[in-house]
């Protein structure tokens, strides 16, 4: 039997199957715990040994009993949230040209939809290229907006609450206080978003997450699951308030929390762990403590401890006699505390003009010369003042300078000011680094993205989620046409944008009026962004019919996917929907190509080619052949009926196959 296929692949139209990518890991990390077994159907079926699997983790134990106790978190529906993670979403984001900025150029996307469904349906085109994640969720007060409660039905819930269908049994509601602003809720929300989100996170990814005193400690425990506890790197204290408020009983709550998470904490070869944040710029005023009262050529330096905090005991070979040199006496240092360097490092010290015995020479204990030159920055704390990271008053000035009917909208709108300093810790300017926020609000992550990127030339690029909760019918916002917090956020980042431009076409009017005969130009960056809108599929997915399923039932299920396409949608719906399925970006570029007569669509310079004709021929099959994709997509239905022309174009792509390995061969799918 040829080892080549005789029929193409069916392309797979759902997202990515979660379980299924935990049990390819596991097996390729441990292959002797997966054994054949048989089903309750005595078919054969692939299954996890645990007690092996156990025993390979070092634990050898006898069979565990039915329920042990262990240390965890638990809560009512968490199995729940686990089999809504592994329920494959079979929706679309359909773009919508009329309502982005540089369509076809940017990198930056909006997508206005439920963020659960999103975060699924961006599993196989971004996972793992995330650089940052900031969200600030519902904090359950008990009168903000909560996400779908009913598990199963998730698309259709948000299709309903959108209006796209007539549902009033599906709808999005609020965690009131009369429900006792139940935690079980929030966790139900909470854990499959961040599950799925931590997926997207590149291996030196980290998360920020806003939070108050209602669900910080239950925000750490699920994060400590899903994260891992030792990838916390941190509790931020920002103060959001500069004033207290004296209508409060007890205390006026001035700080929120921001929990901060690491995928992987990178660990050197020595064992120490690595810092995975970039280090904050330094002050004038902090400079202003070094000096160079011995006119080093080096320049300014500060003094620093000699000595570390371990005991003789401890390290012996730090605890050794040093030189005075203008005393001529022997130096020890306490048997509490030992010198920070060794021997051989000391001698080095003093070749190097490293020590420091006073302004006369005569101290009695040495100090090491940091120089100024030497420091790339200051390591970040954990407690950020309004005066360093913004407040929500501020946010709100911000927000109405540039959107006054917005601004009364929101009560603690987070300032750019607080959320940028989140993004210089996490990423480079240069390095194309990724920002997600799926609980964008007003989407003052994207604002803050543009604003570093305008400051240093950066190439940053935001997602931002939104779910279309309506306003107020008698806000200001509503009567100027924003219907929804979705409305309100994309108009905020047209401003932005906007904004941009004017300043930067200021600035150089200036520059060239300053300098005549130079035509020098404000760096060019990413003023735009792509607007997605999750909706159903485009195509009739075929799940299978219901045990109990009648013959009639069956035959009409048949004849609804002999045409599985929706007559309605365009072919840019179509392409995007098999972009995004086949594990490409939304934003990459795409290329109208003529092949053989027919129009194809170019992806990622050629990577995908998809064609959405209604004939395929074989002239076209050659021509695409030749092109040498690494995916070719294109619609079944194009095909005609014709067995032997599709069975002749597998073959086609197999001779192109043959001696190559198979992460270069084409893959061939229809749809």
């Amino acid at each position: 039997m040829s080892k080549y296929k005789e029929m193409p692949e069916t392309m797979d139209l759902r997202s990515l199957d979660i379980s299924a990518e935990n049990r390819a890991g596991l097996k390729a990390l441990f292959p002797t715990v997966f054994i054949e077994t048989r089903n309750d159907k005595g078919e054969p079926v692939e299954a996890i040994d645990f007690e092996k699997l156990k025993a390979e983790l070092g634990t050898f134990s006898a069979v565990y009993e039915a329920r042990r106790e262990r240390y965890g978190m638990d809560w009512p529906g968490k199995k729940d949230c686990m089999k809504l993670i592994q329920q494959p979403s079979v929706a679309t984001l359909k773009p919508c040209r009329e309502e982005s900025v540089n369509f076809d150029t940017t990198g930056n996307l909006f997508i206005e939809g439920d963020n659960l469904e999103v975060l699924k349906l961006l599993q196989k085109s971004y996972y793992g290229k995330v650089k940052m994640i900031y969200i600030d969720p519902p904090y359950n007060t008990g009168k903000e907006f909560i996400y779908p409660d009913k598990y199963a039905e998730t698309l259709e819930t948000y299709l309903a609450y959108a209006g796209l269908i007539d549902d009033e049994g599906k709808k999005f509601s609020t965690n009131t206080p009369n429900e006792g602003r139940f935690h079980t809720r929030w966790l139900n929300m909470m854990y499959p978003r961040l599950y799925l989100a931590r997926n997207l996170l590149r291996e030196d990814g980290v998360i920020f997450i806003s939070i108050d005193d209602n669900e910080v400690s239950n925000l750490r425990k699920i994060c400590d699951e899903i994260f891992g506890e030792e990838n916390f790197l941190g509790c931020i204290s920002w103060q959001k308030k500069y004033a207290p408020a004296n209508d409060k009983a007890d205390f006026s709550a001035s700080h929120d929390f921001i929990i901060v998470f690491a995928k992987a904490r990178p660990i050197g070869k020595d064992g120490k762990i690595r810092s995975i944040l970039f280090k904050e710029s330094r002050t004038e005023e902090m400079d202003q403590a070094y000096k160079n009262p011995d006119n080093d050529p080096r320049g300014p330096w500060k003094s620093g401890d000699y000595t570390c905090n371990k005991t003789a005991d401890q390290r012996p070979n730090l605890f050794y006699p040093i030189s005075q040199p203008i005393l001529n006496t022997g130096v020890w240092p306490k048997r509490s505390r030992v010198w920070a360097y060794s021997k051989e490092e000391h001698e080095r010290n003093v070749l190097d003009n490293r020590i420091w015995w006073g302004n006369e020479g005569k101290n009695e204990v040495p100090a090491y010369k940091r120089f100024l030159s030497e420091v790339d920055g200051v390591v970040a704390q954990t407690v950020w003042t309004w005066e360093e990271a913004g407040h929500t008053d501020g946010a709100k000035k911000e927000l109405k300078e540039l959107f006054v009917e917005a601004a009364e909208a929101f009560e603690t709108p987070k300032p750019t000011k607080l959320i940028g300093k989140m993004i210089e810790l996490a990423t480079i300017n240069k390095g194309d680094d990724i920002v997600l926020d799926f609980f964008s609000g007003t989407s003052t992550t994207a604002h803050a993205v543009l604003g570093l990127n305008k400051e240093d030339n950066g190439n940053r690029k935001f997602i931002m989620i939104q779910l279309p909760e309506p306003c107020d019918k008698n806000s200001g916002v509503s009567k100027a046409g924003y219907k929804t917090i979705a409305d309100i956020s994309k108009e905020r980042i047209r401003r932005v944008i906007k904004k941009i431009k004017e300043e930067n076409e200021t600035k150089e009017k200036e520059a060239l009026g300053t300098l005549p005969g130079m035509d020098e130009k404000i760096p060019i960056i990413d003023l735009g962004f792509k607007v997605l809108k999750l909706d159903r599929s485009n195509f009739k997915i075929w799940d299978g019919a219901k045990p109990d399923a009648s013959e009639e039932d069956m035959i009409k299920q048949l004849t609804m996917h002999i045409d599985h396409i929706n007559p309605h949608a365009s072919q840019e719906d179509i392409l995007y929907e098999l972009l995004l399925k086949a594990g490409f970006m939304p934003t990459e570029k795409v290329v109208n190509l003529d092949m053989a007569g027919k129009t194809v669509f170019s992806v990622s310079d050629g990577a995908l080619l998809i064609c959405l004709e209604e004939e395929i021929t074989r002239e076209l099959i050659d021509a695409v052949a030749a092109a040498e994709p690494m995916q070719f997509i294109c619609l079944d239905k194009g095909f005609q009926g014709n067995d032997q022309l599709k069975a002749n174009a597998v073959q086609t792509f197999n001779a192109r196959n043959q001696g190559r390995d198979k992460a270069e061969q084409i893959v061939f799918r229809t749809v």
